[in-house]
């Protein structure tokens, strides 16, 4: 019982086209051999019986010309014998008292076993089937009373055996290409009727990874044409629900612009009137400025996902020196930086293989250096600061940015899921969830990937995680935005997953 579970378990696992050409094959065999089977029977017995038939009628006719030649006044058995019309394979044995007289035209040893011969020695006509000579073969034997004789006929049985032999390996080959054609016509029938199955898991595929103007054709055959409708009606719920989740990032984050822009107005106010007040209050006026700091960063991370949702996102492609856009990265993060132990040029060791610093890219230098900025602030909030920056030219067509940490480095399961939005890590969660907001490494995935590149995680050499972006150097290589389907932000955002295990 344990076997066949296992066995039908197996056959489920295998692939649905796998499974119908099999049973078609199985079935044009179990058919072929049937049929194989039926004839062969049916044509064994006709051979059998005809020869019976025609060797009996021939031995009761020697055995007539036996006995009358025994009648007769002066008898010459061994030379009636060799006159008798048998077959090349026949031959004639007379018993006369006990005593044999046997035909010496093929030199056959004696067939007769004791049973015939005590069964015919009683007066009854009898048939037997034999092996002579290794051979089988009929033996008949017939009565002759009068003279007190037997007359026995034994008679080869190759030939019908020989044609029997051919014709089963005739039908045995018949059955071996039966059950080939079925296989192939299982396959054939299988392609046919699984190709529209097919196109729906493309499809679903497809909208999976973002491509929401995917529908499927209706006009096909009925059955086929409601499944359609359905996914089609599904498309459309999701791309409508999409939209509107992307809307209302937008119009929201576009609100709360105006508040924070007067909070940080009235924090400025406060903040000239610092020395007046007491520490407590300059404590409180402190963190009240870096949270709306920060809420200002999450507002306009924000604003630049709901341009990847709402399909706008464009490039402003300009040529610029791999190297140079890497330290004019830094420099601006230092620009911009608050803490003097935050990011800062000078405490980061840069590394580059020969000649790739040098490389120009055709890219939008904006987006890639939030890119490399992203990466660098996300190095000192979660991975212990950054080890150092490396530029790589894995190929001639690609440059790689590197950012290695000096932290625990990432989980194997958590290095997709890091690129995924509002996803905070165990690093951040142990670290009291205030330092980030979820957003940097899913902007960095939609930039990257706008420009056809991608980025994923690696373990560093020296422990720690390992942060590469791969971009394309070529101006052939950098797709340009599609406005003509709602659709492009989720090929950033959907897509980007798919595109973080290309590493190589």
């Amino acid at each position: 019982m344990t076997g066949a579970t296992g066995a039908r378990h197996r056959f489920r696992r295998l692939g649905l086209r796998t499974r119908v050409t099999l049973l078609f094959a199985v079935g044009s065999m179990a058919v072929s051999v049937a049929l194989a089977a039926a004839t062969y029977a049916t044509a064994r017995q006709f051979l059998v019986h005809q020869g019976e038939t025609s060797i009996e009628h021939q031995a009761f006719v020697n055995g007539s010309l036996i006995l009358a030649d025994l009648r007769s006044p002066r008898p010459n058995l061994p030379q009636d014998l060799l006159n008798l019309d048998n077959g090349p394979n026949t031959d004639s044995v007379v018993s006369i008292d006990g005593k044999l007289f046997a035909s010496s035209v093929t030199g056959r040893s004696n067939p007769v076993s004791p049973s015939l011969q005590a069964l015919v020695s009683h007066g009854t006509p009898a048939t037997q089937f034999t092996l002579s000579s290794g051979a089988p073969a009929l033996v008949v034997g017939v009565p002759l009373p009068s003279v007190n004789a037997i007359y026995y006929e034994i008679s080869s049985l190759d030939q019908a055996a020989r044609t029997l032999r051919f014709l089963l390996l005739t039908l045995a080959l018949g059955a071996l290409v039966m059950t080939i054609a079925g296989a192939v016509v299982g396959r054939w029938a299988s392609g046919r009727v699984l190709r529209p199955l097919a196109n729906v898991a493309q499809a679903a595929a497809d909208l999976a990874g973002g491509e929401l103007g995917t529908r499927l054709d209706t006009s096909g055959a009925a059955d086929l044409s409601r499944l359609a409708a359905s996914f089609n009606r599904m498309a459309d719920n999701l791309q409508a629900r999409i939209e509107r989740e992307a809307r209302f990032t937008s119009d929201v984050s576009h609100e709360l612009r105006s508040p924070l822009t007067t909070l940080s107005a009235a924090l400025g106010v406060l903040d000239t009137h610092r020395d007046e007040m007491p520490e407590r209050s300059r404590k409180a006026l402190d963190l009240l400025d870096a949270e709306v700091h920060r809420f200002e960063a999450m507002v306009a991370d924000l604003l630049e996902i709901s341009r990847f949702d709402s399909g706008v996102a464009e490039l402003s492609l300009e040529e610029v020196e791999a190297g140079e856009l890497l330290h004019e990265a830094l420099r601006a993060i230092t620009a911009r930086t608050r803490q003097a132990d935050s990011a800062c040029e000078a405490g980061i060791p840069v590394e580059t293989t020969a000649g790739a610093e040098r490389l120009r890219l055709l890219i939008d230098k904006r987006r890639i250096e939030r890119v490399i900025a992203n990466l660098v602030d996300n190095a000192h909030t979660y991975g212990d600061g950054v080890r150092r920056l490396v530029i790589e030219a894995p190929d001639p067509a690609h440059v790689r940015f590197v950012v290695e940490d000096r932290g625990p480095g990432v989980r194997q399961d958590e290095r997709l899921l890091v690129f995924e939005r509002f996803y905070r890590g165990d690093a951040s969660r142990s670290r009291g969830g205030t330092e980030g907001t979820g957003l940097g490494l899913s902007l960095v995935a939609e930039h990257v990937h706008l420009h056809g590149g991608s980025v994923w995680i690696e373990d560093a050499p020296d422990g720690g995680a390992r942060f590469v972006v791969e971009l394309p150097r070529g101006h052939e290589q950098v797709p340009g935005p599609s406005s003509e389907q709602t659709g492009t932000r989720q090929r950033g955002r959907k897509s980007s997953p798919a595109l973080l295990g290309t590493a190589s």
